[in-house]
């Protein structure tokens, strides 16, 4: 035996150092002959005690799953309570953030994604902060064109603004609608409030064509009304923010109004009194809007800076200023029709 332990195997030392590592580690046949006080054992257990590499990533997978579901409804409880004891906060126009972010972009946004497949173009063209006006054109029998703008804004500018739309009264002067509004951030298209709100470093939208753009008939498609007094240009000039002109198309289509009923509208207090080809003869079906396409383009902004103060005052340079921000949301207008290939599609 003692010949055998001294025959040397050159093409083999390989093997012969595996030897005199599992003996070291204590697993060879001649372990109990190792000296005392070699702390080497303790040392070479611990790589034999790592898991396989390849199950790693997948075992916090599982825990972050459920800690995401967890902060939800978490976040949803705390929500509800909030609520119910009133902890939260209002701004002195009846905005709440906190609503308008969990409950009402929510239920928006679907309409807007898969419903309306909203396209946004130019968000870039939005300040990131301080205030500004966008001035858009306004379609579709009802007013949900001011809504998807909102969303727009919201969900596609990189500092996620929320957009302040100017209304008509009779907006809050309906029961429910009154309530939401005041909720969204909305507040009534005067001058005084708007000026306010873009002094604050708010996002404000303005549809200057009011009741004569949104109920205007079927034949008259996205041709703009007339723009009124340009009294959202000195509001700009006031507050010294820029312009930013904004351009839909696919509100035009949602509810094609090919009459009125003006009568009907007087006893009920309208401005008019829709007939398209769905409503009233469908019922509430007939409210259902068709599920066009649309395009949002935010074109370049118009700053209002560099005029002197009493330039707010100069009925020419608003008239000026009114025609520019209008033809410039009329043209783009054009360009995305022609582009567009349907109006479903």
């Amino acid at each position: 035996m003692a010949d055998a332990k001294v025959i040397p195997f050159d093409d083999d030392r390989s093997r012969g150092a595996a030897a005199k590592g599992a003996a070291r580690r204590g697993r060879g046949p001649g372990s109990g002959g190792r000296r005392k006080g070699e702390p080497v054992a303790v040392r070479e257990v611990r790589p034999l005690q790592q898991p396989p590499s390849e199950s790693a990533p997948e075992e916090p997978r599982e825990p972050s799953q459920g800690g995401g579901w967890e902060r939800k409804i978490a976040g949803g409880l705390a929500f509800l309570r909030r609520r119910i004891t009133g902890d939260y906060d209002v701004d002195e126009f009846g905005y709440d953030e906190e609503l308008t972010d969990q409950v009402l972009m929510s239920l928006l946004r679907p309409i807007a994604e898969k419903y309306f497949r909203v396209d946004v173009k130019g968000i870039e063209n939005i300040p990131s902060e301080g205030g500004a006006l966008i001035v858009s054109n306004h379609s579709g029998t009802l007013p949900l064109d001011g809504l998807m703008m909102q969303v727009a804004v919201h969900d596609n500018h990189p500092a996620n603004r929320h957009l302040r739309l100017l209304a008509a009264d009779l907006v809050f002067m309906l029961p429910v609608v009154n309530e939401l509004a005041r909720k969204a951030g909305h507040t009534l298209a005067c001058a005084e409030d708007a000026q306010r709100l873009l002094e604050s470093g708010e996002l404000v939208g303005v549809m200057p064509e009011g009741f004569k753009g949104v109920g205007k008939p079927f034949s008259e498609r996205y041709k703009l009304q007339r723009f009124g007094r340009g009294g959202f240009v000195s509001t700009a000039l006031r507050a010294g923010t820029p312009i930013v002109p904004c351009s839909i198309v696919g509100a035009e289509e949602i509810y094609p109004m090919v009459g009125n009923a003006k009568t009907l509208a007087r006893l009920l207090g309208f401005p008019y009194f829709p007939i398209t080809p769905t409503f009233p003869w469908l019922g509430p079906l007939g409210a259902v809007p068709l599920p066009t396409k649309w395009t949002i383009q935010f074109g370049e902004p118009i700053p209002t800076d560099g005029y002197p103060p009493e330039a707010a005052e100069d009925p020419m340079l608003m008239f000026n200023l009114t025609d520019q921000v209008r033809e410039q949301i009329q043209h783009t207008l054009y360009k995305l029709l022609v582009q567009r290939r349907s109006v479903f599609f």
